[in-house]
Formats: structure tokens, C-alpha cells, sequence
């Protein structure tokens, strides 16, 4: 068995201040997607990452207890594409995005940011799911969506029934909040990020 089959991958923010591992059940468990959806897309250009356009964003879907942040956990912030939009998580010390959650802890699931791995991703595998992706006639479609779905039903289902649903990075224990207060932005700026 290779070491990330048993220890997981390491992540880091661009600075190193932040650092942390996907477990190696996250890693198994997880479903490697491809997502050509505006608000991903949107999301890297606010951080000042590289337009993905036209390809996509690469993205592990797991449950949240399975992402660990071993240093640096003070630099971890929260931003909002719009009042009821998802929660995007980052490392403020260098505005590195890291993972996607619902705005509330009851939904265990994070979309975390494939590139922030500094481990080998090859274990991964082949991207299984292309989600939004665009069609000459303007219209988008998924391929091979039931495996996230499934993927996104049985981790949600499992993380719920063990409890270890409240065992995340990103939303206190006791009281389920976000463990920083996301930032909403204008919508001013939601609109140069939709070009």
C-alpha cells in the first residue's frame, strides 16, 4: 500500500502558513470532479487565481471531517458570493482558496481544491464527473453525474449516522457556526467576476 493510501495528502496555502492532510478514507471516499461552473469560476478570479476558463476547476468532493488543518488554523476565513451562496473558504495570509461547503454544518460536504494538494494527486485517479460543462448551443450539461451523486448520498449519509459530521475544520462543534464570519461581497463586485 503507497503512503497516501495510508496517510492521506498534504495541502497547503500558497504561503505555507497554512497546512493540513485529507485523510486517506477522504482520499478513497472522495469523487474527483471537474466543475465549468460560473461560481467556481468566479471564485478562483476573486482570489486571483488563473482563469480556468475554458477549462475547469479540479475539485475532490468528500465529507469535511475529512480534511484536517494541522497548522496554521488562525489564518482560515470564509467569503460568499452572494447572501445565500456557498461557503468558500481560504487562507486569509495569502487569499488561497482551499474548499467549498454549504453555508451550514448539516450538509457535510466540501468540494476541496485539488491544486492545493502538494502531494502526489495521481492517486486520485481519473476525473469521473464534468459538472456545467458548457455545449456549442450555449447550454451546459453534466457527464457522468451519478457518481457524484451517489458519492455526495453516501458520504452525507455516513458522516450523519457516525456523528462525524461535527468533526470539521469549518464550522464549530458545539454550536455548528462557521468558525470565521464569511464575508459577503457587493455586488459590485460579484459582477466584474462574471465576465
Amino acid at each position: 500500500m503507497s503512503e497516501p493510501a495510508r496517510s492521506g495528502l498534504a495541502f497547503s496555502c500558497r504561503c505555507g502558513s497554512l497546512q493540513g492532510r485529507v485523510s486517506a478514507r477522504g482520499v478513497r471516499q472522495g469523487t474527483h470532479v471537474e466543475c465549468f461552473c460560473r461560481d467556481c469560476r468566479a471564485a478562483q478570479l476573486y482570489f486571483k487565481q488563473p482563469d480556468p476558463a475554458p477549462g475547469a476547476v479540479d475539485i475532490l468532493q468528500m465529507a469535511p471531517e475529512e480534511i484536517e488543518i494541522t497548522a496554521g488554523g488562525q489564518f482560515i476565513a470564509a467569503m460568499k458570493l452572494s447572501p445565500n451562496g456557498m461557503l468558500r473558504w481560504y487562507a486569509n495570509c495569502c487569499n488561497t482558496p482551499l474548499a467549498t461547503t454549504p453555508p451550514s454544518a448539516s450538509l457535510p460536504f466540501a468540494g476541496f481544491l485539488v491544486r492545493r494538494i502538494t502531494d502526489d494527486t495521481s492517486i486520485l485517479g481519473p476525473v469521473t464527473t464534468r459538472g456545467f460543462v458548457p455545449r456549442p448551443n450555449g447550454k451546459q450539461k453534466h457527464e457522468k453525474i451519478r457518481f457524484a451523486a451517489f458519492g455526495l448520498i453516501r458520504r452525507v449519509a455516513i458522516s450523519r449516522l457516525s456523528g462525524r459530521w461535527k468533526n470539521t475544520p469549518f464550522f464549530d462543534k458545539k454550536t455548528s457556526e462557521p468558525v470565521a464570519t464569511p464575508v459577503v461581497i457587493s455586488k459590485d463586485e460579484r459582477a466584474a467576476l462574471y465576465p
